[in-house]
């Protein structure tokens, strides 16, 4: 039997507010995560692994910092001649071009070139989220429910259920009903922003929506769509048992770092079967002075630690000095932290200076500070504050 024909579509256009200054000067999936990495490498990784070579990038705000890191896809295989990696910006000219405003609008924005590709199955994912996952795995098993969505699902807390598209799931593996950040959700189980589609019928019902409900109205998936295929019973879920974080606000940022800090990582990103790819940099091996200490932390090519670091996760470039405390914190690419600073829960942008002497952050809620920013020697930012890019006040 012929391999059934994938087309993947990855959201990156996003406008990722929730993640607050790091998104100010760059798109959500191009955020640097455990140090070399950035959030894009997921999505576009789990492609390759899955032999999926035909993917599609949405891009809409800051799209540069996305566009110089993808690199034509030559990091996952996808630099092709035919097929590969393409990019999707927000187009005019036609009746459907326009600002894209949620995910459902891009699909109908985008239906006529969707349905040229005649793809067996329409594989939707977000880029703001850590896991693997073998994507042909979840579009079998769709093509064999012969369903018009399978949602891959996970197991989230109570208490940030609200915060996600939340499923009840019958006899077998049909979704019984749907809720879109419902403010008391009546299960745990969360749709994790993977959903697999097909095409034809799906953009069949998306035209009859926009018919309905006009072109800004389509909103998002969980807007209107995916509770219309639910209601039909054309719904399936799909559960993910391994590993899988959304580190789409600060805070779920930070622990997500937190949990890579691990003697054993939830994932492997160095695992010889399942490797994170991603673009490569010229760096040096990290350097670690005499006296230095370090420890639980993970340290990038091109850093150079004079001080104590612990608990802490060291972007390329970063320095921090003799007599300088890093804690349970994300240093971003060029940041230096001076001698006698101290910085605790905090998560500091590209080419923050922390002055000699100077103390961010601290016990309490995780303290950001924004790209290029200077804190002055002696200066305090504290506990869960936030500190600009001072060229963007």
């Amino acid at each position: 039997m012929a391999l059934p024909r994938i087309l993947v579509l990855v959201l990156a256009g996003g406008a990722g507010g929730r993640l607050e200054l790091l998104t100010e000067q760059r798109a959500k999936p191009a955020v640097p995560f455990a140090g070399v990495y950035r959030l894009v490498d997921f999505p576009l990784s789990n492609c390759q692994h899955s032999g999926i070579s035909d993917v599609w990038v949405s891009v809409q705000y800051n799209p540069t910092s996305l566009s110089d890191h993808l690199a034509n896809g030559r990091p996952w295989d996808l630099d092709r001649t035919f097929g590969g990696l393409m990019m999707l910006p927000p187009f005019q000219g036609t009746d459907r071009g326009g600002w894209v405003s949620g995910t459902a609008n891009l699909l109908w924005r985008q239906a006529d070139l969707i349905r040229g590709y005649d793809a067996d199955a329409l594989v939707v994912v977000s880029s703001d989220a850590v896991y693997k996952l073998d994507y042909r795995e979840v579009v079998e098993t769709h093509l064999s429910a012969d369903a018009e969505v399978t949602m891959v699902t996970t197991e989230v807390a109570a208490d940030d259920a609200s915060r996600y598209g939340i499923v009840q799931v019958g006899g077998g593996d049909r979704i019984t009903d749907y809720a879109y950040k419902p403010d008391e959700p009546a299960t745990t189980t969360a749709t994790n922003e993977v959903f697999v589609f097909t095409p034809g019928a799906t953009l069949d019902r998306l035209d009859g929506l926009q018919v309905e409900l006009g072109d800004d109205g389509l909103e998002d998936l969980g807007s209107h769509l995916l509770p219309a295929q639910t209601r039909d019973g054309q719904a399936r879920a799909y559960p993910l048992a391994g590993y899988w974080r959304d580190v789409g606000t600060v805070p779920a940022y930070w622990q997500a770092h937190r949990d890579f800090l691990a003697a054993e990582p939830p994932i492997d990103l160095d695992d010889p079967a399942w490797p994170l790819h991603t673009r490569g940099g010229r760096r040096s091996a990290a350097r670690i002075l005499p006296g230095a200490v370090v420890e639980e932390s993970l340290a990038s090519g091109g850093t150079r630690i004079a001080g104590e670091v612990r608990g802490s996760v060291l972007s390329p470039g970063v320095v921090v000095e003799k007599g300088a405390t890093v804690v349970d914190s994300v240093l971003l690419p060029g940041v230096r932290v001076r001698a006698g600073a101290r910085v605790v829960r905090a998560v500091l942008d590209d080419g923050v200076e922390v002055g000699e002497q100077a103390v961010v952050g601290g016990n309490g809620d995780v303290t950001l500070v924004g790209r290029r920013a200077r804190v002055a020697a002696g200066g305090e930012v504290p506990p869960g504050g936030r500190l600009p890019d001072p060229e963007r006040d």
